[in-house]
Order: structure tokens, then C-alpha cells, then sequence
């Protein structure tokens, strides 16, 4: 099935300029430029292709249990690797996107990003049949599995299991709301960014009869003029979690269409300050 609409490329340009980062700092910006160190991994998810994982931890010494830790999900066709550096203007956010890594390092998150396959230049598969209804099945919950044990094991350094929070964007944003559809418990936040329900797709969006009784505390991001994700399917989502009884906060840009929002980065992290402190 082709699904133009939610897998428009999100092209966004890296360099392969490595900028002078300050002591005590992550990440730069020079000029129109926005850049975050960062280090890679690769993981092999059973029988499936090895995926890169970037990653980085903040400055300074980790708290006793660990660093609380929020993993981020590319849009299609976008490899992880742009979460770590744009220039200003790019297609998409791109800026903010870098900002919300900025953010949460400075504000003393490890972040994980992990390519989706075929290097990232595809898209995830939490709205893709079989895999939306067969979740076990699928490349990418092969992938977190993996993902799960290599923090457990400290491949990231030090994370702290109990503070687990995940964000992304469009096909990345879907794939957040996975986290809350198949793996209870394991993350005290969410952050959304142009998507809705785990398996919706652009504007075909059927929520189920009942959404998870533990669904974590949900920011929703949306631009009003995104034609790609409409933001009437955002809305029902965020909805129905309020009826619910879950803690929702939607915010919104009435000027933008499918890219991450402005205020993103302060947004994403006070939201996973309060709820993973």
C-alpha cells in the first residue's frame, strides 16, 4: 500500500562540518547553524538488518540511578541523524527538531535516536499491515527489544530504567504513540509531534473502542495547517484520552502545516520535566 501523504520526505541537510562545542556544553549554535555532538551504535534486532542508534548523555555526573532518558523517532525518509544538526530555515523544522535535542540535554536528558530501516530513509512500522495488527511480527519491535536490553545494559551509559520518555514526528509521532499501544509501563511520557494513534495514517485515523488504561501523560504538537496529518485526527486522539481520564496538553501553531512547532523544544522539555522528574 503507498501512503503518500504521511511519508512526504522531511529532507533536512547535514553537513559534514564538525563545529567547536564549548566545554560543558553538547551542542552549538554558529550562526545559522545548530549542532549536537553526539556518539553511534549499531544494533542487530534478531534476524533483522543492523540499525544506528545515536545517542548522547548530558554533561556532568549522572544521577545515582541514572540519567533519566528520552528516545526520539525519525519522520520517513528521514535517518536519525538530523536530530543532531540543521541549518536555520530547513524544510520541516528541522531547526526546532535539533532545538528539542539541545533541550533535553541541557536540561539533563540522554537521548536516543535509532534509524528506522534501510538506514533511516524509510519509515516505521507501527501503521504499516501486517505489522499495525501483528505488532510482534515487525522489523521495528525487534528493534525496541534490542533497544531496550542495550540500555539495560549501560551501552548507553548510565540511564535510569524508571524515566523513560519518548517524542517524534509524523511517521516518528505514530510510532510514539506505539510506545504507549505495546509496552505499558515502560515510558512516564509522551510527546507527539504532527501524528495521532499508533495506527492511523494521514487522514485515514480509526481510534480503537478503548485506549490503554496506563496511557502515559501526552503532549500533542500540531500545526493547524498541516495537510499532511490533518489535525482533526490529532484532535480526536487527544480527545478521547481526556475522556478517559489521562493527562493531555495540545499544543498548536495556526500558522504552520507539517513541521515541528516553534516553542517545541521548552514545550517538550517542561512537559517531560513534570512528568518524569
Amino acid at each position: 500500500m503507498v501512503r503518500w501523504l504521511w511519508l512526504f520526505p522531511m529532507l533536512i541537510g547535514c553537513s559534514d562540518r564538525v563545529p567547536a562545542v564549548p566545554d560543558g556544553q553538547r551542542c552549538v549554535v554558529d550562526g545559522d547553524s545548530r549542532w549536537c555532538s553526539r556518539e553511534v551504535i549499531k544494533l542487530k534486532p534478531g534476524r533483522f538488518s543492523s540499525r544506528r542508534v545515536y545517542f548522547q548523555t548530558p554533561v556532568g555526573t549522572p544521577p545515582e540511578a541514572g540519567w533519566p532518558v528520552a528516545v526520539l523517532f525519525q519522520g520517513s525518509l528521514n535517518p536519525a541523524r538530523k536530530f543532531w544538526e540543521a541549518e536555520r530555515g530547513d524544510a520541516w523544522g528541522a531547526w526546532n527538531q535539533v532545538g528539542v535535542v539541545q533541550a533535553l540535554l541541557d536540561g539533563g536528558f540522554a537521548v536516543l535516536a535509532p534509524d528506522a530501516q534501510a538506514g533511516g530513509r524509510t519509515f516505521w512500522n507501527t501503521n504499516v499491515l501486517p505489522w499495525s495488527f501483528a505488532w510482534s511480527e515487525a522489523p521495528d519491535a525487534q528493534l525496541m527489544d534490542t533497544l531496550f536490553e542495550a540500555m539495560d545494559d549501560g551501552r548507553f551509559g548510565p540511564l535510569d530504567p524508571n524515566r523513560r520518555v519518548a517524542a517524534g514526528i509524523s511517521s516518528g509521532g505514530y510510532m510514539t504513540s506505539r510506545m504507549a499501544l505495546s509496552y505499558p509501563g515502560e515510558f512516564r511520557a509522551l510527546a507527539i509531534q504532527s501524528a495521532s494513534w499508533a495506527t492511523c495514517s494521514g487522514l485515514v485515523c480509526s481510534l480503537p473502542d478503548a485506549l490503554p488504561a496506563d496511557h502515559p501523560p501526552t503532549l500533542f504538537l500540531h500545526g493547524e495547517r498541516d495537510e499532511i496529518v490533518p489535525i482533526g485526527t490529532m484532535e480526536r486522539y487527544a480527545e478521547a484520552l481526556e475522556e478517559a481520564g489521562h493527562t493531555v496538553q495540545v499544543v498548536t501553531d495556526p500558522e504552520l502545516g507539517h513541521a515541528w512547532l516553534e516553542v517545541a523544544p521548552e514545550e517538550v522539555l517542561s512537559w517531560f520535566e513534570e512528568h518524569a522528574p
